[in-house]
């Protein structure tokens, strides 16, 4: 079986749903506390890689450091963008469930679902 990561924050309750729906449903997950251990520029790209997306798409537009690094600039670089969120892990979309395979954001925690019956 494939190993299954879930960048999580604790203090989420989507993220904390997601986890809880992840164990519920017979596995357990590596977590990673990306506020603690931000990932990579190498890892994100990998994670926007099996996610289908833009480096855009997994940023919180709502935080703090999205206003004050002006990161609504369309003329930033994906490397300034994923800069950004790896100095700032808040701006992290969360949670992030990824396998080697594939990966999904669990906004809501069903989304999760599809992901792991892939797994079975």
């Amino acid at each position: 079986m494939s190993e299954l990561v879930i960048y999580h924050n604790p203090r989420c309750s989507k993220s904390r749903a997601t986890l809880a729906l992840i164990e519920e449903q017979g596995y357990t997950p590596k977590i990673v506390e990306y506020l603690k251990t931000p990932p990579s520029v190498v890892e994100l790209r990998d994670i926007l890689k099996k996610l289908g997306i833009q480096p855009r798409d997994i940023l919180r537009i709502k935080e703090d450091e999205y206003k004050s690094l002006n990161l609504a600039d369309q003329n930033l670089s994906d490397d300034a963008i994923l800069s950004a969120i790896t100095e700032h892990p808040k701006l992290l979309e969360r949670p992030i469930v990824v396998t080697e395979a594939q990966a999904v954001i669990g906004r809501p925690p069903e989304n999760v679902l599809p992901l792991l019956a892939s797994l079975t």
